[in-house]
């Protein structure tokens, strides 16, 4: 309760603000709610971070595979050599495609060697005379 001119009467007779027990026990407890020290709010609150860092995780690990995977060659199987080309240009066809003749050139330098299975090798004889 105040006055006319804003004080309370403990103010005005001892000169100072007068706090009562029952407003301190008030402000405590408004103090505990502002931070929440709710018990069945704050295991709600925690649980929903926790599956919010979960997805996060997954998400992560998801964007991980993804990049690795983007950076995994894209060729299944050897290619033949159609023709080469000077300056390391090389000409290639897949004998698996649909279109056998279809042809693309890349750079010589970012070919591998296919080191695996049957590579079909030409040669050539000659037989030379007896030159007596």
């Amino acid at each position: 309760m105040k006055t006319v001119i804003g004080l309370s009467p403990f103010q005005m007779v001892y000169g100072k603000a007068c706090h009562l027990p029952v407003e301190m026990e008030h402000r405590a407890l408004w103090v505990l709610k502002f931070l929440n020290f709710d018990p069945g709010g704050t295991v709600e609150k925690r649980r929903r971070q926790i599956i919010e860092l979960e997805e996060m995780r997954l998400h992560a690990y998801d964007s991980s595979k993804n990049y690795k995977e983007k950076l995994k060659s894209k060729w299944s199987s050897p290619f033949i050599i159609k023709s080469a080309l000077p300056h390391g240009v090389i000409e290639l066809i897949d004998p698996a495609a649909e279109d056998p003749q279809r042809s693309w050139v890349v750079n010589g330098h970012r070919l591998k060697h296919y080191l695996g299975g049957h590579v079909e090798r030409l040669s050539t004889i000659m037989k030379l005379l007896d030159a007596t």
